[in-house]
């Protein structure tokens, strides 16, 4: 017997939903971003364009619309959509979701071409158990189901092997300012699912501040639509005045931004590489932009400091001397004075390395070497620059026996200018290039001096 009251309890409970559940896309056109998977060509329009879905999995910050667009699927290609949170649901039911995927197809559609596939959507897929996925992947393969994932983490890492392998991967990226502008302005404009009905007006100063502080997330950007628009009517109450949302209403309707970080996942990695990068070419201004990022997310100054340190020796080197000193002593400093000063002494240490002049000649001379000793054959010690000490044989040089250790070294200070002609490594290998930056300049004159002189003074074999 049909229920007479089922229309008007669902009208309820859709008048008391969150706008940003109301607004969600109906169709793939309303969907905002993400035209590099879903613009005219890209991959995942051609795979729904030839009805050709497989498993997939979405990854990227929140609000990027990985839960909306899993549904869109489903409707395109008039599919079943089953929802569950990989944190919580168990082996059971998934079990259930299968059995029931499989009758769907068993029963026949019209025409009797077969009845109709099932999508399986799990949200927070870095949580799946291996028994989850043990009972999930055979019937993957078989078909029965179309496996959706999602997560706000990097799959590759925070996911299982064998879930990976037999899925497609798409990165959603955070909405432009623009594009939020858009949804914003739909929500305002829908006279069903919006506030078309009501004597609204937004300013663009409004739209900018919820565009800018909902950092691309499209549910942030809404429900402070909706907190101004609902405080605002409390405060003139129902009586059809109009409403005015200008760029003070928006900032008290949004909470501080909260940079979407992980402090072990991409962002972590992301923003230190950030750092680093904009140090090597120079930029004191993203340098120091990307700490203050890390440092508001709540990232540990230690770690920036380390990754100073070491970028003082990797990218600078002896081009500028000082810059391992001031790396040293900003470390020494974060780790006595900790948060909030800290920043500063970091801020100082970033901009000196940025507009220190750069030489990686350092680097590549060490992991050249690295590369020769552990690829090539072992380079034994010439006899003559072995400790005398440290060998049996230490002894017999006192008593004059030929080839004992440390015998023919020729001490550097006792010849003019302290350049010898000694061999001390046993075959012709240059590591170490200096390039025209900073200091460097003179090592390369320096080095082309002395290495004439040695080869000059070299003992004819």
């Amino acid at each position: 017997m049909s229920d007479l009251w089922a229309p008007a309890r669902e009208a309820a409970l859709g008048r008391v939903l969150p706008l940003a559940v109301r607004m969600r896309p109906r169709t793939l056109d309303e969907f905002a971003g993400q035209k590099h998977i879903l613009g005219e060509g890209k991959l995942l329009r051609r795979m729904l364009q030839a009805d050709a879905i497989t498993s997939l999995i979405f990854h990227g910050p929140p609000g990027t619309g990985k839960t909306t667009l899993a549904e869109l699927i489903a409707t395109f290609t008039r599919r079943h959509f089953e929802r569950e949170n990989a944190a919580s649901v168990g082996v059971k039911r998934i079990r259930e979701i299968i059995d029931e995927a499989v009758r769907r197809l068993q029963t026949s559609g019209s025409g009797g071409s077969g009845g109709r596939r099932t999508i399986l959507f799990l949200d927070e897929i870095h949580r799946f158990t291996r028994a989850q996925q043990d009972v999930l992947l055979s019937d993957v393969e078989r078909g029965v189901i179309t496996f959706i994932g999602a997560t706000t983490e990097n799959p590759l890492f925070a996911c299982n092997s064998a879930l990976i392998s037999r899925s497609t991967l798409f990165r959603l990226e955070p909405l432009s300012e623009s594009e939020v502008v858009g949804v914003l302005r739909r929500a305002i404009a829908d006279p069903d699912r919006g506030y078309g009905k009501l004597p609204l007006q937004v300013t663009d100063d409004a739209l900018h501040v919820w565009a800018v502080k909902c950092d691309g997330d499209a549910r942030r950007a809404l429900t402070a639509l909706e907190v101004a628009v609902l405080s605002s009517q409390a405060s003139l109450g129902h009586g059809g005045s109009p409403i005015l949302i200008d760029r003070q209403t928006a900032e008290d309707s949004i909470q501080q931004k909260a940079a979407v970080y992980d402090a072990t996942g991409d962002q972590h990695y992301d923003s230190i590489s950030a750092m680093i990068k904009s140090i090597r070419g120079s930029d004191p201004d993203a340098a120091v932009y990307w700490i203050a990022f890390m440092l508001e997310a709540g990232e540990d100054p230690r770690f920036i400091a380390r990754r100073l340190a070491i970028l003082a020796s990797e990218d600078i080197g002896n081009a500028d001397p000082r810059a391992i000193s001031v790396a040293a002593a900003a470390w020494e400093l974060v780790e006595r004075i900790g948060m909030p000063e800290a920043r500063i002494t970091l801020a100082q240490c970033a901009t000196y390395l940025a507009m220190a002049p750069k030489s990686n000649a350092s680097y590549v001379a060490i992991d050249e070497a690295l590369e020769d000793v552990r690829e090539g054959r072992t380079i034994p010690v010439p006899t003559y620059l072995r400790d005398p000490n440290s060998s049996p044989l230490g002894s017999s040089r006192h008593n004059g026996t030929p080839g004992s250790p440390g015998e023919g070294y020729v001490y550097s200070h006792s010849v003019p200018g302290a350049i010898t002609g000694q061999d001390y490594l046993g075959v012709d290998r240059e590591y170490y290039r200096p390039i025209a930056s900073g200091l460097e300049k003179a090592f390369i004159e320096r080095l082309d001096q002395v290495r004439t002189l040695r080869r000059k003074t070299r003992p004819s074999e």
